[in-house]
């Protein structure tokens, strides 16, 4: 297993710093945010897709600092009705085509979610009732998702991106094990899971539960906690929609790995996706309101690096003496 990095948690530095910086953090690969939500600090998509020598160039650099990309991210909703899901339509595209030149097999992104028939937003339905509600999630996967995600991984099929990692977030058609599951039916086995645990805790699931039940579905990991705060969720429960920044008014807060849960349950969920068959990447994912980017991040390699399983296992069972 190897220490990565999603690098727009060091987007306030520039790329010479950012490279230097994980280096001495101890981590091993970076991945790094091409649009859509993402501000792009460190890559140029337009640019790197254009020019040749730039794409060296950056390789080069990631290589000179003894890192490597583990892969893209573009996540957005390129679902999403009207202009908006066209523009995040583009850039996944174009991440895919980036990925390929670059020589990588996997993008991380979400699956986007619809709106209803005639919608001009996004409508995430996650109650039966009321019973409208049926109708609208079955066009949204019959309509909308199901053939845009056939058509997305056959293309990323023929460009080579044999994985597409999608997290599951809340607000998104895919947020559950079940839910990613029946687009992998769909769409092929191109799709897959980024497994995320802070948003499992937050919509009140077990990540390591969730780790058994996908299985070789598991493309890519990101290391990111979430801290449940017990007393403000009894009474407003875990549907949270004041800012992340209203840390000491929230339900639950996003945290520095260690700080929401402890080194024992790490060792847990990293024992779980080694016993699946995972062994890559889990990338760091920093957005805790209380702590700063550069120490947050480093106090998340420290754990990492305790925990981690990094040997392949060598055990068999005792072969008994004949006689």
């Amino acid at each position: 297993m190897k220490i990565g990095l999603t690098t727009d948690g060091l987007g306030h530095l520039g790329i010479e710093e950012l490279l230097e910086t994980a280096a001495e953090m101890g981590i091993e690969c970076l991945e790094p945010g091409t649009g859509n939500w993402s501000p792009a600090p460190h890559i140029s998509l337009d640019h790197l897709l254009e020019e040749p020598a730039a794409r060296t160039e950056l390789l080069a650099k990631v290589r000179d600092h003894g890192l490597s990309i583990s892969a893209l991210n573009c996540s957005g909703n390129q679902l999403a009705p009207g202009t908006a899901g066209e523009q995040h339509a583009d850039v996944v595209r174009k991440t895919l085509r980036l990925a390929s030149l670059l020589e990588l097999d996997r993008v991380v992104m979400m699956s986007g979610l619809p709106g209803g028939p005639g919608d001009a937003n996004p409508n995430w339905i996650i109650t039966a009732w009321p019973p409208e509600n049926a109708e609208i999630l079955r066009w949204q996967w019959q309509e909308v998702a199901i053939p845009y995600w056939r058509d997305l991984a056959a293309e990323a099929r023929n460009l080579g991106v044999r994985r597409i990692a999608l997290e599951l977030h809340g607000g998104q058609l895919a947020y559950s094990a079940e839910t990613l599951l029946q687009l992998r039916d769909a769409a092929g086995e191109a799709v897959g899971a980024n497994l995320d645990p802070s948003h499992i805790f937050w919509m009140g699931g077990d990540p390591i539960e969730l780790v058994y039940a996908l299985g070789d579905a598991i493309f890519n990991v990101h290391a990111k906690d979430t801290r449940i705060e017990p007393r403000r969720a009894a009474v407003n429960t875990l549907l949270e929609s004041k800012p992340n920044a209203r840390v000491a008014e929230r339900s639950w807060n996003y945290a520095t790995l260690g700080y929401g849960h402890d080194e024992g349950w790490w060792r847990r969920f990293v024992a779980a996706l080694r016993a699946v068959g995972y062994d890559d990447v889990l990338s760091i994912e920093h957005e805790d309101y209380v702590a700063g980017r550069v120490e947050g991040i480093r106090k998340a390699v420290q754990l990492l690096q305790s925990v981690l399983l990094r040997e392949t296992s060598d055990y068999a069972d005792p072969v008994p003496a004949a006689g």
